[in-house]
C-alpha cells in the first residue's frame, strides 16, 4: 500500500497551547480556553455553546503572568457548539513580540517562524491593497 504525503496548505503553524483567556466584545465578556494559537488567529473553547457574530471585533486577553499579557483583536471565522475559530485583525507590538516568542519556543525552528512572519506581512499588505482598490 502506498501513502502519498498530503501537503498542508496552512501558511501559519498552530501551536497547541492550553490556557485560560477572556474574550470581550459586543458588550459582553466570555471566559474561554485557548486550544491553539498562531500568528494569524486562534481556536477557542467556551464553557457552553457560544453564538458570536462575524460582524463584531472581539478582544482576546491571554494572561501569561501577572505582568505579561497577549492582547489580540479578532473576528469570528467559524464556530460549532463550544469551539470557535478567530482571525487576528490587530495586535500591538508588545503582544506580537510575546506571541512570536511563544510560537518560536513551541515550533523549535526560528527559520519557520521567520517565514510565518513574512507570510503575515504579505497577507496584511494584500488586504490593505485590496481595501484601497474598493
Amino acid at each position: 500500500m502506498t501513502f502519498e504525503k498530503i501537503e498542508d496548505k496552512r501558511r501559519f503553524h498552530r501551536i497547541f497551547y492550553s490556557a485560560e483567556a477572556v474574550l470581550v466584545g459586543d458588550g459582553d465578556s466570555y471566559d474561554c480556553k485557548i486550544l491553539d494559537i498562531s500568528l494569524n488567529g486562534c481556536l477557542l473553547d467556551f464553557l457552553q455553546p457560544w453564538n458570536g457574530s462575524t460582524d463584531v471585533l472581539y478582544t482576546l486577553t491571554l494572561t501569561l503572568s501577572d505582568e505579561v499579557k497577549i492582547v489580540m483583536q479578532l473576528t469570528l471565522v467559524h464556530g460549532a457548539e463550544t469551539q470557535s475559530g478567530f482571525k487576528c485583525r490587530h495586535i500591538d507590538i508588545d503582544s506580537i513580540s510575546r506571541l512570536r516568542r511563544l510560537v518560536e519556543l513551541n515550533l523549535g525552528d526560528s527559520e519557520l517562524l521567520e517565514r510565518e512572519l513574512a507570510a503575515l506581512t504579505d497577507t496584511d499588505f494584500q488586504a490593505a491593497d485590496k481595501h484601497k482598490l474598493n
